[in-house]
């Protein structure tokens, strides 16, 4: 079964098990009053019940759901009234749709629901009419009553007929704050009895301010409600007390046994409760790497004894354990990046429709996996690339036509796994970014000096400059200068980076790498110094022994020839501010992928750890240089480098450019 299919069946069984429990409720307030709330969310669960079964192509559910939505408004807006007759018949559709569900889950037909729909359509047609009696108008203000949607009219009537008092809160909020104050209203006004609606009023309202009208019934007396409720309140209609009839004892039910086991093995987790889990983990594995220095130091004192060889086998038996168990949390915390790519395609029939472009997306690689965290997390700066190749990229079709291309502009999805790291392409077959205008722009800005000589790709990366803009006009879609910054920063602050290939109306792609999991990771410990460091080894591609001799200098540059390409050099001595080992050679770290590799000189390597990162806090966030801190042997806390942000240094140094 695919992961859609799965994800479907999981949607559909919790909103049946949600409606089974709404109609059990419902079953159980009948003869002493049913909460409207209860009506409204059993209606709402049909609803959404048929928008998911409509999003999978499966009609058969999504027109049997719809008819009892249908039939459960009619029941909300009091034209059919609950009785054990209703309430079976929900029963007895319930059991239906649980049926069709289990025929997706099996990979069944999809069974004729002309039959179930001709039975609901026959049942409201005989229930309508046996709705309570409505109370008269003229009780409330017509003036009011215009402004009331159906729902609201009847609801309005049926707190009358229940002899309930009709009252109108009136309050005045201030802009800045109406919307905390204006919840805490309604929390009140529902903690007294039941709130039909609330109007918006511009009637003696100051400037800067907004009014409102909260309408609600209840059995609570005046004096009472003033006390509990610091507005003015004015009464609508005064609270009556009418005799209640006995109810009619209920009839006894037959217990649904069927289909009460499930055919889903999805499990719904909050990410919350994971990520607790592996911070669990992630000490555990601080705990077994003890184990194993201790294991080291007793062989080392005691020699190859019997308790050395027990320590050593628990060492090799935790870390085996642990492992296992990180995989399969982790593999819990995997998500298909289809998820994304869905909600983007909504982005693209918007905005295209809006100005004027036709526009198809493709999408390629949508079941590759991704951690949830990163997952949601990367939905931002998909969502700024989109909008970018719709608005930028895409040109307008009489300008496609006269460059012969179609009409019909393709922006392009696609997601692979690559080593310990997925990239996500997002392509289009649009005009290409137009490097002249950006250099410009980046010389109004005062981002680079007129007379430096850049390549293309350099000039192309000031799209990723804080501002940076070339559209004159601002849209919705975009040009307000914010965005691809968005883009870099996010990316970046997930351990990740992006590439821009561009050529001129020929389309633009993005490449954005990510590592699949921010977990436990692996990193290489060096010394720069007295100081140790640790560098991620998804960010790394090889180590190497550079004689000092060897590197060169260009325009103030230290580079380093790697198999006849020019790697940029940072002495992390230098970056820091640190004293650095004196000697004829040093340890080079390569980090990046691409054209976005530096090497990082370091004084000593101490091999493979696995570390958690943990964050620097509100105080030491913006510190240059570090993605966080880690412990590691006893106790020891060493910094994490941020090799995305020396990337940055280096790059821009490369292109004698300093950013505002």
């Amino acid at each position: 079964m695919n992961a859609s299919k799965k994800e479907f069946i999981a949607e559909a069984e919790e909103l049946l098990q949600e409606s089974q429990n709404l109609i059990l409720e419902i079953q159980d307030t009948s003869s002493s009053g049913i909460n409207p709330d209860t009506i409204n969310a059993l209606f709402r669960a049909m609803h959404t019940l048929k928008g998911v079964s409509g999003l999978f192509g499966l009609s058969g559910i999504t027109r049997l759901s719809h008819a009892l939505e249908t039939l459960m408004d009619d029941v909300r807006l009091g034209k059919i009234a609950v009785d054990d007759a209703v309430i079976a018949f929900l029963f007895r559709n319930l059991d239906i749709l649980r049926t069709l569900v289990d025929a997706v889950s099996n990979d069944g037909e999809e069974e004729d629901v002309a039959g179930y729909l001709k039975d609901i359509e026959a049942f409201r047609s005989r229930q309508k009419g046996q709705g309570d009696a409505e109370a008269a108008e003229g009780t409330i203000d017509a003036s009011i009553m215009k402004v009331l949607s159906e729902y609201e009219e009847h609801r309005l009537k049926a707190n009358l007929k229940e002899g309930k008092g009709i009252y109108l809160a009136k309050a005045v909020f201030t802009l800045d704050v109406f919307d905390r104050s204006l919840e805490a209203l309604t929390k009140s006004v529902k903690a007294k009895g039941e709130l039909i609606s609330t109007l918006p009023t511009s009637s003696n309202v100051p400037e800067g301010s907004i009014g409102f009208n909260l309408m609600f019934g209840t059995n609570r007396g005046l004096d009472e409600l003033r006390k509990d409720i610091d507005y003015d309140i004015e009464v609508l209609s005064g609270k009556k007390t009418a005799p209640k009839e006995a109810p009619e004892p209920a009839l006894p039910q037959k217990a649904q046994d069927t289909h009460l086991k499930s055919t889903s093995t999805t499990v719904r987790v909050d990410i919350e409760k994971l990520d607790r889990i592996l911070h669990t983990i992630g000490e555990l594995t601080l705990v077994k790497g003890a184990v194993k220095r201790i294991g080291v130091e007793l062989m080392e004192t005691y020699g190859n004894v019997s308790l050395v060889h027990d320590v050593h086998k628990v060492a090799v038996s935790l870390e085996r354990r642990l492992l296992e168990l990180q995989s399969q949390v982790l593999e819990i915390r995997m998500v298909p990046i289809g998820q994304i790519f869905s909600r983007l395609s909504q982005i693209v029939r918007r905005y295209s429709r809006e100005i004027g472009k036709q526009i198809d997306l493709v999408m390629y690689g949508e079941e590759t996996e991704l951690d949830k965290f990163l997952a949601e997390e990367i939905v931002d700066p998909l969502m700024h690339l989109i909008r970018n190749s719709i608005d930028h990229g895409i040109e307008m079709p009489e300008i496609r036509r006269a460059k012969g291309k179609p009409e019909h502009g393709t922006i392009t999805l696609k997601a692979y796994q690559k080593g310990n790291h997925v990239v996500i392409e997002v392509k289009d077959d649009g005009g290409g970014i137009d490097t002249e205008r950006v250099r410009r722009k980046a010389v109004e800005k005062g981002l680079i000096d007129d007379d430096v000589e850049l390549e293309e790709r350099q000039i192309v990366d000031f799209i990723f400059a804080p501002g940076f803009s070339t559209k004159e006009v601002v849209s919705e879609v975009s040009g307000r200068g914010v965005g691809m910054d968005v883009v870099k920063e996010r990316l970046s602050a997930l351990g990740g980076f992006a590439e821009v290939q561009s050529r001129r109306d020929a389309g633009t792609t993005f490449n954005l790498t990510l590592p699949i999991t921010l977990a436990i990771i692996k990193a290489l410990i060096v010394r720069v110094g007295n100081d140790r460091f640790a560098v991620p080894l998804t960010s790394m591609s090889e180590t190497l022994i550079v004689e000092h001799k060897d590197i060169q200098t260009i325009e103030e540059k230290e580079v380093y020839y790697l198999r006849g390409e020019m790697l940029p050099m940072i002495r992390v001595s230098t970056f820091f501010g640190l004293q650095g080992d004196a000697g004829e050679r040093s340890f080079a770290v390569v980090v990046g992928f691409g054209d976005r590799r530096v090497g990082l000189l370091i004084d000593e390597l101490f091999g493979q750890h696995e570390i958690v990162i943990k964050s620097l806090g509100d105080y030491l966030k913006n510190l240059k240089g570090f993605a966080g801190a880690a412990e590691i042997g006893k106790h020891e806390v060493i910094m994490v480098l941020d090799t995305e942000a020396l990337i940055d240094e280096s790059l821009i140094k490369q292109k004698g450019a300093t950013y505002v």
